[in-house]
């Protein structure tokens, strides 16, 4: 991932060609000393989590990590600190419900809930 594609879930990683682990190079120095490269670490985290890879970010300015795919940061070099990570890379888990099914869980509950709440409406105006 190149950056802000840490924010974009269903372009990581392919279904049928899983890596082993996920890099994520960026350049959050445009942000600044502010929350934004905190906000990209975190997605980076979900990134890991839902994929069940784990994670190495570089980011220039930002906060380099090494999460593991539990979303736990195994290793971390903070905003605007200059260094060098020494850390081995954790071992991948298998692929997530996510991983292998994508956003489609998710809108299925989505959609049974909508029929429910419309079915129920229905039901106390017929009664």
């Amino acid at each position: 991932m190149i950056c802000y594609e840490a924010i974009f879930p269903g372009n990581i990683a392919p279904r049928d060609d899983r890596p082993g682990w996920i890099v994520n190079l960026t350049n959050d120095g445009w942000f600044g000393i502010s929350t934004g490269p905190y906000q990209h670490l975190q997605q980076a985290r979900l990134r890991a989590i839902e994929q069940g890879l784990p994670v190495v970010r570089a980011a220039n300015t930002g906060i380099s990590a090494v999460v593991d795919p539990l979303g736990r940061i195994v290793a971390r070099l903070g905003l605007g600190v200059e260094g060098v990570l020494d850390s081995s890379l954790p071992t991948a888990i298998p692929p997530t419900i996510y991983a292998r099914h994508g956003d489609i869980p998710a809108a299925a509950m989505v959609i049974a809930a909508l029929i429910f709440v419309i079915r129920r409406r229905v039901a106390k105006r017929t009664s």
